[in-house]
Formats: structure tokens, sequence, C-alpha cells
């Protein structure tokens, strides 16, 4: 009997870390299992859905054998879950079966070979590897992701771009009704890459992710990409096709341009938009001298209007937008000041940072 000892706390974290990905139902039963590997004191878990697999190794006590199994990921932790987080569990691995132990309790689970489980073959060749803080990731995909698109038939919408140039890290998101634009400095110069992560690896990553100092290393292939950081070895396959042109979306040189506090601006779009009917989620934006009016409706023929003062002297616009992307944009960031950009009432308006080229967000108006 080989046997893996540790803390309820421990294995249970580290098995969260990389059970995200794992479907409770599958074509393929063995997907809805982790992958455990035990070498000494130390183990290694991996999941897969085979577009995505994600790898952590952790060092825990136990006795100096080895084993390889695969067992239910979330069985497992739903187990886990029910003891208290200092009490010791042990795994042991026997024939098709694997032995959970803590405390009085004893759980027998089924087991499926470890040789059947279905890893993501690595691509063959990677470009150079580029790294940036944790953090710095985690700020970026929080500020683009909401943009994304969740189902549209243009499958290359439904994820984020990625695009390393230089000495600069850029990522881009867009539904074909806004387009989110957040872009970071990186330590070395790389050759252009372009790569486009699905949804749901976006989504797992910034689960994954914390506000740790600690570096991510990035590696793109032609349809591969790989992360690795605190311990943790991502691959996902990329999603294929030709992003638009985001460059030529963002509007440049608008003449009319105010800038104003993210706060006050998110609370007073926050207010009109609660009579805004659900299907239709528009809101009007009065911008004059001195004063930004913002309104709404709905069917029952109930309104709402709100004013705010602004240092503002130029063209008296009336535009009409969702409400709901002008709310993500906004609670997304973090800035106390935004820049709000207008040309006309039927052209794109851009919200940036002000003296700040690292975010763009591009959102087209609706009729109202």
């Amino acid at each position: 009997m080989i046997v893996l000892k540790a803390t309820q706390e421990k294995l249970l974290s580290v098995l969260q870390s990389v059970a995200g990905i794992v479907e409770r139902r599958h074509t393929l039963p063995i997907l809805a299992n982790v992958l455990i590997r035990k070498t000494g004191g130390s183990v290694q878990l991996t999941t897969s859905d085979l577009e995505i697999q994600i790898r952590t190794t952790a060092e825990l006590g136990g006795d100096a054998g080895s084993f390889t199994t695969t067992v239910g990921a979330r069985k497992l932790i739903d187990i886990l879950r029910t003891m208290p987080s200092d009490q010791t569990v042990s795994l042991e691995s026997s024939q098709s079966k694997l032995l959970l132990k803590g405390g009085k309790s004893r759980f027998t689970l089924q087991t499926l070979p470890a040789e059947d489980f279905p890893l993501v073959q690595e691509a063959a060749s990677f470009g150079p590897v580029f790294s940036v803080p944790q953090k710095t990731l985690k700020q970026l995909l929080d500020q683009v992701s909401f943009a994304m698109a969740v189902h549209d038939i243009r499958y290359y919408l439904n994820g984020i771009l990625f695009v390393a140039e230089g000495r600069q890290l850029s990522l881009v998101a867009t539904d074909g009704h806004r387009l989110a634009f957040a872009t970071a400095a990186l330590d070395v110069e790389v050759p252009r890459q372009e790569v486009i992560l699905p949804r749901k690896t976006v989504l797992e990553l910034q689960r994954l992710l914390s506000d740790a100092e600690g570096a991510i290393e990035m590696q793109f292939a032609t349809n591969q990409a790989k992360f690795s950081f605190g311990g943790m070895e991502f691959v996902t396959k990329l999603v294929e096709g030709k992003f638009p042109d985001y460059n030529r979306v963002i509007p440049k040189n608008h003449k009319n341009s105010v800038t104003l506090g993210r706060a006050p601006l998110l609370a007073s779009l926050q207010r009109t938009a609660i009579l805004t009917s659900e299907k239709f989620k528009g809101v009007r934006l009065n911008l004059e001298p001195g004063t930004l009016r913002v309104a709404s409706n709905n069917a029952e023929q109930e309104e709402a209007s709100d004013e705010l003062d602004i240092d503002y002297g130029g063209d008296s616009i009336e535009i009409g937008f969702n409400v709901s992307y002008l709310i993500d944009a906004l609670a997304n960031m973090d800035n106390e000041m935004v820049k709000l950009e207008l040309a006309d009432s039927n052209s794109s308006a851009l919200i940036t940072i002000p003296e700040n080229d690292s975010f763009k967000y591009v959102v087209m108006p609706m009729r109202i």
C-alpha cells in the first residue's frame, strides 16, 4: 500500500486549483477524473477537457513509494469539503480503488486506469517565453473580458485577442457592439505574435490568477498557448480565425471630450438603468456646456433623469447607449477619473483614462 498524506486544507486547495475545467457530464467518463501521480512526497495533479489541460505539482507528505491513478475530481472535492481543515487525510491506491481516510471516516472510490487519461498533445514548437506579473495579467483580463461575445457564430469573438509585440502585450475583446483594449509593458522584446484565447480559458485564468507579484510566463504556438505560474502549468487550444482590425474601430480625434469622476458617472447610470426595460437597456446622454443629463424610460411610461455638473464647453450632443455596456466598462476600472470622447450622436463613443493610453473602450450608440 502506497500512501499519500496531507492536511485537508492543503489537499483541497491543490485539487480545487485544477478542477475548474472538469465537467460533471462528459462523453468520455475519464474526463470527470483528476490524474494523480505521486512520487515520494510530491504529487502532480492533472485535469483536461481535451482543449485545456491544467497541471500542478505540490509537496505533500507520505511514504517513499509512487502510484498513478485517476479518480472523480468533483467527488473527491465534495468529500474533502466536509472534513475539518486541520485534519490529516490519507489516500491509498490499490487495484481499481482509491481509499480516502480522515479521522474515523473512510471512503472507497472507484478509479480508472491512468494510461487511459487523454493528455493534451503539446505543440512541437512554441514562440519565445515572456512574462508579466500575475497581478498585471489579472488586471488586463478584468479590463477587457466583459466585452467578449458569449455565443456568437463568429466564434473568434468568443474570446480575447492577445498581441505581443516589441515590449508590449495588448489584450482586445469585442462582441461587435463594443470593444475593450488594454495594454501593459513587457520586460523583454518579442517578435509580433497574435493568438485568440477561448472564453473558457479566459474565465479559468481569471479564477486562478492572484494579485501576487509572482510572474506568469507565456508562450504561444500556432494552435496552442502555454502559461506557467505558481507551480501550475496551463496549456490551451486557441481559437482559429481572423480577429477584426481593432485599430480601425478605435476612434481618433473626436472633437468633443469631457473628463469626469468615474464613480459619480457609474452611480448615475446605475440609478437610471433601474427604469430601463429588460429587453431594451437604452439610456440617453445629453451633453451640454456645464451639464451631463442621463435619462431613461420604459414601456410602463416610467421615467428617470439624473444630472451631473461637468467641466465641458463643446457641442451639445444627445446620444443613446445600451446602459449595461457603459456600466460594465466603468465597473471594471479603478481609476478616479475617466474621459468620454464623442463626435456626434451617430458615432461610437470612446472612454479612456486621462493622460494614460493603456486602456480604451469603444461603444456604439443605439437609436432611442
